[in-house]
């Protein structure tokens, strides 16, 4: 058979020399052991979890190797596109402070792009074109409803499912019958023809998972759609190549398609890049262990995080927990450094399944939060509050010294031990909400309205705002000793049957009364922030 004649039929017109495109993308010159690594989703679903992960991993990868990350979208499947993803997809890196070097609408150096696939169709069609040139490629005339019935005979016989083999019909066409089909308008796509024998194994040197034993690649794939847009086995090994990328990290998902990527790059005649294949981000549920489910688990989707409020730096920090087995330790040595600091490293990411602990997390985000100024607070739970709060908690923000003095006490940034109190900016906002408006009483008094209204009526009747917090308290003691209570509390648990309870029952009354709320931080600063008139109505309130 004439190849050359039959690659002219299949995709007629001049294309550049293959050496046009080895000169166009130059190898890079960047330092000796720099990594150039890349993120490349698919705008056919939002970006969840799993994609932070491998982003994560391969920033740190590439930016510690003064090297280079770029964003790549993958836009050859227009059926399952999904509207907005791609914008998702940025907003949400963006947000969580994954830092790309170059790419699609990223900025930086240009010279490898265009950054999305549909645009660098002809250098798949050129290289298309070499394959069937050369009989590495051929065109396939199967029918959908024919590739289904193949699939459901090899699933019936318990056999492979895949074009490959005695059951590639198309692989060994006679010229005429090739020629007839395409004279008829019928139409094709164009599939690599495997050298590769099952029987044969490949060992694999894996980035992550040390050496592995993948056999080689018998089916013979599909490279060009019938419209002319690559498939992602295709475009990727061209991509990867031209873009000059050095490591790929992936999900291990992608291992069963190990050995026809291996296979495309040699048939190409392109040197490969270095595979490392993640594992598995993992959930306890009961006593087994499952994936992640986008339809099971809202905290698979990366929207669960903003639309919480998780602080970007917990997450990344609680990421990299996940992803090198010795952060943690570094971490709690160095928990002021910058998380960039730590020297990662893809031989300790995890070889098998990988457990995500969303209480693990958040006490993370509660240690991260509590390191924040009063300032950074405010500016963290503004931006958050801008895009996800209520009307009513954007207006919270007008009065910046108010909520100033909110978060001082609620952080304790004005001492020396920090409070630990805030998880994430949704959390938060509900925590103060007590300061912004009298909000429905969360836990109830222990004591009968009768003994309610007394503690009430008799505090008010000392209350004075001008009291300093000693005198404030010595007030509430005798509140309490006037109605029985133990004003102080070693003579309650000296004999506890001898009172109606101790003065810490009667701050308690007060601050629920107060906040709704038993457990607050200091009620006295509590009521000096919120001014004399609305501590007394709270309690008058409280009273009706």
């Amino acid at each position: 058979m004439d190849h050359r004649k039959l690659a002219e039929r299949l995709l007629p017109g001049e294309y550049p020399d293959l050496s046009f495109y080895e000169e166009k993308y130059p190898p890079r010159a960047l330092p000796k052991g720099a990594e150039v690594t890349r993120l490349a989703p698919s705008p056919t679903g939002f970006i969840h979890l799993g994609n932070l992960f491998v982003a994560i991993a391969n920033e740190r990868i590439a930016h510690q190797s003064g090297g280079i990350l770029y964003l790549r979208i993958e836009d050859t499947d227009l059926k399952r596109k999904v509207e907005g993803a791609v914008e998702a997809v940025k907003n949400a890196l963006r947000y969580f402070d994954v830092k790309f070097d170059e790419g699609a609408e990223i900025g930086g150096d240009d010279t490898y792009g265009p950054w999305y696939q549909r645009s660098r169709a002809e250098i798949y069609r050129a290289f298309a074109k070499h394959l069937v040139a050369i009989g590495r490629a051929y065109p396939c005339f199967c029918t959908e409803e024919e590739l289904s019935a193949l699939r459901e005979k090899q699933t019936a016989n318990k056999e492979i499912t895949g074009y490959y083999g005695k059951y590639a019909k198309c692989r060994d066409l006679p010229e005429e019958e090739i020629y007839r089909n395409l004279d008829a308008g019928k139409p094709f796509v164009i599939r690599l023809r495997s050298l590769g024998d099952p029987e044969k194994k490949i060992r694999f040197q894996d980035e992550i998972k040390g050496e592995i034993t993948v056999t080689e690649n018998d089916q013979d794939v599909v490279i060009l759609k019938s419209d002319g847009i690559p498939t992602y086995h295709f475009a990727h090994a061209i991509d990867d190549h031209f873009m000059r990328t050095t490591l790929v990290l992936r999900g291990e998902e992608w291992l069963a398609s190990l050995p026809i990527h291996l296979e495309l790059f040699d048939a190409l005649g392109f040197s490969r890049p270095r595979y490392g294949h993640n594992c598995s981000l993992m959930k306890q549920d009961g006593e087994t262990r499952r994936k992640l489910s986008k339809r099971k688990d809202p905290e698979l989707s990366l929207e669960f995080y903003r639309k919480e409020g998780y602080y970007a730096r917990a997450v990344k920090v609680y990421m990299l927990t996940l992803l090198n087995s010795n952060f943690e330790e570094w971490y709690l040595k160095n928990p002021d450094a910058p998380p960039e600091n730590f020297k990662f490293s893809a031989n300790k990411m995890s070889k098998s399944g990988t457990l995500f602990d969303l209480d693990k997390l958040n006490d993370i985000s509660k240690n991260e939060l509590s390191k924040l100024s009063a300032a950074e607070m405010f500016d963290f739970l503004q931006s958050w509050a801008a895009e996800y709060g209520s009307e009513e908690e954007k207006s919270r923000f007008a009065d910046r010294e108010y909520f100033l003095k909110v978060l001082d006490l609620c952080m304790g940034t004005s001492g020396k031990k920090r409070r630990k109190d805030f998880v994430t900016a949704s959390q938060a906002m509900r925590a103060i909400a007590y300061f912004f408006k009298r909000v429905p009483r969360e836990d109830e008094p222990r004591f009968d309205e009768q003994t309610r209204r007394e503690v009430f009526e008799a505090f008010l009747r000392s209350y004075c705002f001008a009291d300093d917090a000693q005198v404030w308290f010595s007030k509430v003691k005798e509140v309490a000793g006037s109605l029985g209570f133990a004003a102080e509390m070693k003579d309650y648990k000296a004999n506890p049957d001898a009172y109606r309870g101790s003065v810490s029952d009667v701050a308690e009354l007060l601050r629920i009364a107060v906040t709704g709320r038993a457990n607050t931080p200091d009620l006295y600063t509590i009521m000096q922030i919120l001014g004399e008139e609305e501590t007394r109505a709270r309690i008058e309130g409280a009273l009706s």
